[in-house]
């Protein structure tokens, strides 16, 4: 078994983790913000189409709440946004669910190709990152992604 790190190097390296994961953070933003500005839209009216691919590529495509939630917008605020990104033809709110009264937010076909020409450069550049490192690593590392935001989440719940 390995022996813990004094604490001196705790704190250092912790430094170190944040300041990576700050500028992981600031990079992705300003990639969103360039992609908002391809499309001529806001950064937030970006940021929210994002989330609307990001869910569907995961197979757990959003509601307007989920959003709200995720962009720290009022219900209000969300649907003038919607209204926009629909009007624009970026996205579609659907009914999917047995009770009609549910909506389910989807990216437009007309959307897809300019986000995927985009991102695309990006996306190759971390699958070739990856590549270089043992599953081994890329695990501890995603357990310790997955760790730091339950962490995160059970902080901003407690406040």
């Amino acid at each position: 078994m390995e022996e813990a790190p004094p604490p001196g190097e705790v704190a250092e390296r912790s430094v170190r983790l944040l300041d990576g994961l700050r500028a992981f953070g600031a990079n992705y933003t300003e990639f969103t913000g360039r992609f908002a500005i391809s499309l001529g839209l806001h950064a937030t009216d970006a940021t929210a189409l994002m989330e609307i691919l990001y869910a569907e590529d995961k197979g757990a495509p959003l509601s307007p709440t989920r959003l709200s939630e995720r962009l720290s917008l009022t219900t209000g605020a969300t649907t003038n946004l919607l209204n926009r990104l629909e009007r624009l033809g970026h996205i579609v709110r659907t009914r999917e669910h047995a009770d009609r009264r549910l909506v389910t937010l989807r990216s437009s076909a007309r959307i897809e190709t300019p986000a995927r020409e985009f991102f695309g450069p990006l996306n190759e550049n971390l699958q070739a990152l990856v590549a270089q490192y043992p599953a081994e690593q890329l695990a501890q590392f995603e357990d310790f992604l997955r760790r730091l935001q339950t962490s995160m989440n059970e902080l901003l719940t407690e406040q």
